[in-house]
């Protein structure tokens, strides 16, 4: 028996990926997080699979079902939005699994800044212009950013921010910002990327808060901020140059 966390992608179900879909399909668990797991998702569960909400549920209990079904023999699949490797508890429920012996598997999924920049048409890394993307959130009521993390901290690289749980802070957030990244800095909002409610606010740093506020964007969003998000003039990439291709030994 094996416990399989499958990173369930942004939202949209044909997002999930062809790994996650067939283990999906013969787990006889499943655990998924109802406000965020589609149920398209779920429809392809087998006939007669447990299927468990976890939204409400502490973690000594969701832990507890995943050890029940492995005392029964029971494979489980643990669909997570996005990807496990961000912001997903994953390594919560890792440690007590690892404490009470029971085996499991990560399955990788699309992390909702990837499905956010393809709704953008947007490369975040762009020669001469940014090739580096800072990942962070903010402080919420669960839980504080660590020291040396503050995202006026963060911010003083001035490299591309993609944000995540941060659209109900936006007059806090724009403040830390505005010192470097200036008041005309570009910044795009993705909610629900991927999904039939996305919604894309485009404006200027400055304005984020009214924007925000006007949209009625509080969750489920990703913010970008930097110069990558207007780039037109830059250099092509050398991969791609003819110089590159024409040089001795080039793959093509």
């Amino acid at each position: 028996m094996t416990v399989y966390f499958i990173g369930a992608g942004p939202g949209a179900p044909d997002l999930l990926t062809l790994r996650g879909a067939e283990l999906l399909a013969r787990c006889e668990v499943c655990l998924y997080a109802g406000s965020l797991v589609p149920q398209e998702m779920l429809d392809r569960c087998p006939p007669g699979a447990r299927l468990v909400n976890t939204a409400r549920m502490p973690l000594d209990d969701i832990i507890s079902e995943i050890v029940g079904a492995h005392g029964a023999g029971r494979d489980v699949a643990r669909l997570h939005s996005g990807d496990m490797s961000l912001y997903s508890a994953f390594t919560e429920q890792a440690k007590r699994l690892d404490a009470a012996g029971v085996p499991y598997e990560v399955i990788p999924g699309v992390p909702a800044f990837a499905a956010a920049s393809a709704a953008l048409h947007r490369e975040l890394t762009v020669p001469g212009v940014g090739q580096s993307v800072l990942i962070t959130r903010v402080s919420t009521l669960s839980t504080d950013m660590p020291p040396g993390e503050d995202l006026a901290s963060l911010a003083a690289s001035g490299v591309t921010l993609a944000l995540h749980l941060a659209a109900h802070r936006g007059p806090e957030l724009t403040a830390e910002l505005l010192p470097h990244y200036g008041a005309d800095c570009p910044v795009a909002v993705v909610a629900f990327a991927s999904r039939p409610e996305q919604q894309i606010v485009r404006c200027r740093l400055a304005d984020l808060p009214q924007r925000l506020s006007a949209s009625g964007i509080t969750k489920t969003a990703v913010i970008f901020v930097g110069r990558v998000l207007e780039a037109e003039t830059f250099e092509d990439s050398y991969l791609y140059s003819a110089a590159r291709l024409r040089a001795p030994g080039a793959s093509h």
